[in-house]
């Protein structure tokens, strides 16, 4: 009787960690589906996007300082991409930087955000683009706040803001 309750607890327990793993599996699967690439054609962009969204976003340009509509936000919640709406950035790492642009001094996911080495200005720059659907963000420096040192600087028109009560 005592082998087969042993059997039996030993089977039970491989089947609930082979379902925990799955579960694990399962939650991976889901992550690398989120980062699965969108790739559209620019004038199914142009259908999307804001003129001056297409014009950030996919052609790297820059909104003018001091204009954006996200600059002062000062709510709770998420700054998401806005061509895929990707989670980006968190208002909890929000900062006032006085440059002109939102400031982030850390990503939700790091997986969320790729860089680039940028020298249009003659300039060495690392560029910011959501890594799903390879928009324009911005610009990331080294000269934020810790705990990073690090400033996300980022075009408003890059980004839709989602308030969390």
């Amino acid at each position: 009787m005592r082998t087969l309750s042993l059997f039996f607890f030993f089977f039970t327990t491989s089947l609930l960690l082979g379902a925990m793993g799955q579960n694990s599996d399962a939650a991976n699967i889901s992550h690398l589906d989120t980062l699965k690439p969108i790739v559209k054609s620019d004038a199914e962009w142009k259908k999307i996007l804001t003129k001056e969204q297409y014009e950030v976003m996919r052609k790297e340009g820059t909104e003018r300082a001091f204009t954006g509509h996200l600059l002062d936000n000062k709510k709770r919640g998420t700054y998401k991409c806005a061509a895929c709406s990707l989670p980006l950035f968190s208002s909890k790492t929000k900062f006032n930087s006085g440059t002109g642009w939102p400031s982030f001094y850390d990503r939700i996911d790091p997986a969320n955000v790729k860089t680039k080495e940028d020298k249009s200005l003659g300039v060495k720059r690392t560029e910011v683009h959501c890594a799903r659907c390879e928009g324009h963000l911005g610009h990331v420096f080294e000269d934020g706040p810790p705990p990073t040192g690090l400033r996300y600087c980022i075009n408003s028109v890059s980004l839709n803001f989602e308030e969390k009560p």
